[in-house]
């Protein structure tokens, strides 16, 4: 089966280390790609392995057609290459690292995706923002009371707890790749 998996879940739940070590397990498997979002972030900035731009590439690439789809969060352009929809209809399957609140947009580009919600303890997440050191104990407890999304209008969802180790999360990650 061919598909786009959409990964989303709160800042510091681990979405991008879960991707990274499922991505390093898998690489023998060419039928699953990861795809690299294009973000108007810098390279060095920490988080996912991107594709950074400023606002005028970012604005060239969308112009001419790059991006399957686009979305705005946190002060930043994202972008999701066309390339993903050529590698779905050859058969493959996308993973993206996707927004719990750009998965509208995502779906209708994608249609039916697989989402795999990425959950953890709040008392774990507090910790991964706190020792990312970007925000203050201010910022931290804001990101913590957003709501979480409801997902119950998408078909194929499935919820992966990071709470514990790493390697147990990310194994789950790939054990569902591979049924796909």
């Amino acid at each position: 089966m061919s598909a786009l998996v959409i990964v989303v879940g709160p800042s510091g739940v681990g979405k991008d280390s879960i991707l990274q070590y499922a991505a390093e397990r898998l690489t023998d498997n060419h039928r699953i790609s990861f795809v690299r979002r294009t973000i108007t972030r810098p390279a060095e900035s920490g988080g996912e392995l991107h594709h950074a731009v400023d606002d005028a590439e970012f604005t060239r690439l969308d112009s001419a057609g790059h991006f399957a789809v686009t979305w705005q969060a946190h002060d930043l352009k994202y972008g999701i290459p066309c390339a993903a929809i050529e590698f779905i209809a050859e058969g493959g399957v996308a993973v993206v690292n996707g927004s719990r609140y750009a998965l509208e947009a995502i779906a209708s580009a994608f249609p039916q995706p697989i989402i795999v919600s990425i959950i953890a303890d709040q008392s774990v997440i507090a910790e991964r923002l706190r020792s990312r050191g970007r925000e203050n104990e201010n910022a931290i407890a804001k990101r913590l009371t957003r709501p979480i999304l409801d997902l119950t209008q998408y078909e194929r969802v499935y919820s992966i707890d990071n709470s514990g180790t790493l390697e147990v999360a990310g194994e789950q990650m790939i054990s569902l790749l591979r049924k796909i």
